[in-house]
């Protein structure tokens, strides 16, 4: 097999597994309504898309001087393709078809548009971090302001543990804590010592 027709055959194999990426990606986007709600989907999959035309290209054009059509840009093309550009094109076939045996290992992948709702989800989940943890905190004051410690106290307890549920969620179960440092310092205000006027 010469070089043009292993880039010819490697470009085929790249354009189909390209354009089942793009339907992969589009089609459940379409299907939840999010292609004009959702510009991170619809653009990865316009690249995806893209890239499927223009690896289609290359092996149409290679292709078609056997039906004696194109002649001369396809035999210009067959004589460019050396075995750098075509063991190049091998190496991208091969990649495209190991992305499709990590997406059947990674079904969830395969439902919906999880993969670009999943900045969606993070959201809702700091808002109800942001709601459960002020809730809490109006209560704990309202409770303080009643002369009532001891109710007080539970609506704290019950905010930071919602709070560290949340925040546990976001994280993810794999999450390794010992790579989620903070950049800068907590900012705490300074603990009133009891007798201490407060400021």
């Amino acid at each position: 097999m010469t070089s043009w027709q292993v880039g010819l055959v490697c470009n085929a194999i790249i354009m189909v597994a390209y354009l089942l990426i793009t339907l992969a990606i589009v089609v459940p986007l379409a299907r939840s309504h999010q292609l004009r709600t959702n510009p991170l989907g619809a653009a990865t999959g316009a690249i995806f898309f893209t890239c499927s035309v223009h690896h289609g290209a290359h092996a149409l054009h290679m292709l078609l001087p056997a039906f004696g059509v194109g002649d001369d840009q396809g035999l210009a093309m067959r004589a460019a393709w050396g075995w750098p550009l075509a063991l190049w094109d091998v190496v991208g076939a091969l990649t495209a078809m190991y992305y499709w045996t990590l997406r059947r290992n990674y079904s969830s992948l395969m439902h919906g548009a999880q993969l670009f709702d999943d900045l969606r989800q993070r959201e809702r989940q700091a808002l109800e971090l942001h709601d459960s943890v002020l809730q809490g905190l109006v209560v704990a004051k309202m409770a303080l302001d009643l002369n009532q410690p001891g109710r007080s106290q539970e609506a704290l307890a019950s905010s930071i543990e919602a709070a560290s549920r949340i925040i546990t969620d976001l994280l993810g179960n794999g999450a390794d804590g010992h790579s989620l440092v903070r950049s800068t310092p907590a900012l705490l205000e300074k603990p009133v010592t009891p007798g201490e006027p407060t400021p």
